[in-house]
């Protein structure tokens, strides 16, 4: 398959299927799942960062498993919207997914996203341990979601 808009992707999700949601971080990959219904996104687990081709085999395995027909990934834009190194990565690695797969998939603009979850971690007094353990995973589950919200206003506003 390859990279498409967000707004193209329910089009190219089969029905009844799951969306994964990515948080590419430097040592650590932060994975969420939606439900069926692309309603609502669940923070799944976080991977240590490998090399590629391990990462992708992991990512599709995990995809299979969990009945995933696409996967959203962050964009890691920076504040006034262009793209530096890291937006780069997000892209190539999204690119090189799709030569993988034949799942759609999509990137999603993830700005202050870490910061969202580290706020309602630490609202939430969540020791400095326990953000460091679910702060990836909970990320991926706000980008995810908050595509799942676009999709679905996108789908009433038409």
């Amino acid at each position: 398959m390859s990279v498409v808009e967000l707004d193209q992707l329910s089009a190219a999700l089969p029905a009844g299927r799951r969306l994964f949601g990515v948080d590419l971080g430097e040592k650590t990959i932060g994975l969420a799942l939606s439900d069926t219904t692309l309603t609502v996104a669940t923070p799944l687990e976080t991977l240590e960062r490998g090399k590629f081709a391990a990462d992708a085999a992991t990512l599709l395995a995990l995809a299979a498993e969990h009945g995933a027909g696409g996967f959203v990934i962050g964009l890691p834009l920076n504040m006034d919207g262009s793209a530096g190194p890291a937006a780069q990565s997000a892209r190539a690695f999204a690119r090189n997914l799709a030569a993988k797969t034949e799942r759609p998939i999509a990137l999603q603009d993830e700005r202050l996203s870490t910061a969202a979850v580290t706020r309602t971690l630490l609202d939430a007094d969540a020791s400095r341990k326990r953000r460091a353990e679910v702060v990836d995973k909970m990320a991926a589950a706000y980008i995810l979601q908050g595509a799942l919200d676009r999709l679905r206003h996108n789908k009433g506003a038409k």
